[in-house]
C-alpha cells in the first residue's frame, strides 16, 4: 500500500510539472550574435497570383487611419522578404487619396510596388484623373508613401476641365495637382 502512495505521489507530481512548464530562460547577452539583425533573419518569398474582372487583387494601403491608396490588379509577383518586397502589378487600377480627401484615380498597364523605397510606380503610360477633373498622362508616375508626392516622367500631359494643357517632360506634384512644377 505504502508503494501505491508513493507512486501516486511520483504520478501527481510529474502531471503537475507537466501542466505546469517553467518559462524559458533569456538567454545570456554573451550568447548573443552581435552580426545577427532582423534583416538577416528574413526569409525571402517568392510569391504569385491572379485575380479575374469581378475579383481583382486588392491592395490598400493607410498610415494610421489615413487611407493612401487602394490598388487593384489583374496579375501580381512579389519577390523578397516581409518590409523589402518588390512586387510587380498588371493590369493596375489605383485611387491614391490626398490628406484634404482629394482623389487621383490612374490606370496603367504595369505598376511596381517597392516596399525598401516606400514607392508605388505606374509604368507604360499613365493615365489618371482627380478629383476637380483634371487629366495627367505620362509614361511613368512614381507616387512616394513617404511623402504623400507625385513625380512623373516622359510626355507628361496635364489637362484642366476648361481646357488648358501643359506639356513637358517630368512633374512634380500633389495629388490634387494644383501644386504642379513641370519641365
Amino acid at each position: 500500500m505504502r508503494i501505491l502512495g508513493l507512486l501516486a505521489a511520483v504520478v501527481a507530481a510529474a502531471v503537475l510539472t507537466a501542466c505546469n512548464p517553467q518559462p524559458p530562460h533569456a538567454p545570456s547577452k554573451a550568447a548573443a550574435s552581435p552580426s545577427a539583425g532582423p534583416t538577416e533573419s528574413a526569409v525571402p518569398l517568392h510569391i504569385t497570383g491572379k485575380g479575374t474582372k469581378q475579383r481583382p487583387i486588392r491592395i490598400v494601403q493607410a498610415r494610421g487611419n489615413l487611407r493612401q491608396y487602394e490598388l487593384l490588379a489583374h496579375t501580381y509577383e512579389s519577390n523578397g522578404a516581409q518590409g523589402t518586397a518588390r512586387a510587380t502589378f498588371s493590369d493596375v487600377h489605383v485611387t491614391f487619396y490626398g490628406q484634404s480627401g482629394s482623389k487621383l484615380v490612374a490606370d496603367a498597364p504595369r505598376a511596381l510596388v517597392d516596399e525598401s523605397a516606400n514607392t508605388v510606380t505606374l509604368l507604360d503610360r499613365v493615365h489618371a484623373r482627380n478629383s476637380n477633373g483634371v487629366k495627367l498622362e505620362c509614361d511613368q508616375l512614381v507616387y512616394s508613401r513617404d511623402t504623400g508626392l507625385l513625380h512623373g516622367t516622359g510626355n507628361v500631359i496635364i489637362t484642366n476641365p476648361q481646357g488648358m494643357r501643359a506639356t513637358g517632360n517630368q512633374f512634380d506634384s500633389d495629388i490634387t495637382l494644383t501644386q504642379t512644377r513641370m519641365q
